[in-house]
């Protein structure tokens, strides 16, 4: 589970919920649960999650490479070391792949290849929101872009769009091989207009499959359920935990 699902309930009620609902592991926010710098806030999360048997997944900022500070990147990294993150999330800028300057674009890779850097030295990989106003906004430019970096650390991540379609997003997911895909459905109207995971059953079947063919080792996490409310995490995971115990037929997926 992604802890922003949940931005108003504590690390601890965060932790719980995502245990009891079967989940394994919980990406933590930098927004609320575990500011940058919060060492406290860090060490209690990683405990609370030790002591439910959840793994930690990424530490998830909101820093974006090549419009913020770089030297804040250090700081993030000191938090996910404390944490007990694999990894550091950050941001391909502020501008869509059609909108960047060839000097803009050239000004987020030399920051994220930074990032990656100081992430690599303290162990931890390093991942970039796929997401729109960003250069992983089409999948041509997020190929470009982590060719570009041209660093081990960077790690791939994946998300839908809005209503989106599933050819297209079996072909994204392939291209990429994620290494972290973040699981929601959601209509026309995206983070305003959120529906059950089972609503897209015809989206997520394909994608789980052609993740399982590609070794199934991605981290699968929901995230954003309808109203905000435990109940719909409770049923979403359900579903999705059923989903992973009875896989879709091989080649479920585009081609």
């Amino acid at each position: 589970m992604v802890s922003v699902t949940f931005r108003s309930l504590p690390v601890v009620e965060v932790a719980a919920l995502a245990a009891g609902c079967g989940l394994e592991l919980v990406e933590w926010g930098g927004d609320v649960h575990v500011p940058a710098g919060d060492l406290r806030a860090a060490g209690l999360a990683r405990r609370q999650c030790a002591d439910r048997g959840l793994a930690v997944g990424g530490y998830s900022s909101y820093h974006k490479a090549g419009q913020d500070d770089p030297a804040a990147v250090a700081e993030l990294v000191r938090t996910a070391v404390e944490l007990g993150a694999p990894r550091l999330r950050v941001w391909a800028g502020v501008h869509g792949s059609a909108q960047a300057s060839p000097e803009r674009r050239r000004a987020v890779v030399d920051a994220l290849r930074a990032a990656a850097d100081e992430a690599a030295a303290a162990g931890l990989g390093l991942t970039v929101e796929h997401h729109v106003d960003s250069l992983t906004d089409t999948l041509a430019s997020a190929l470009a872009l982590h060719a570009e970096v041209a660093h081990p650390a960077l790690v791939t991540h994946w998300q839908p769009r809005e209503l989106p379609d599933t050819d297209e997003c079996v072909t994204e997911v392939r291209a990429l091989a994620p290494q972290v895909v973040h699981a929601f459905s959601w209509g026309a109207d995206g983070f305003t207009e959120r529906l059950p995971l089972a609503r897209r059953t015809d989206l997520w079947r394909p994608v789980l499959a052609e993740l399982a063919e590609q070794g199934g080792t991605a981290e699968v996490l929901l995230e954003f359920v309808p109203d905000d409310d435990p109940a719909a995490l409770r049923r979403d995971a359900a579903d999705l935990l059923g989903w992973r115990d009875a896989p879709a037929p091989a080649g479920a997926g585009a081609r």
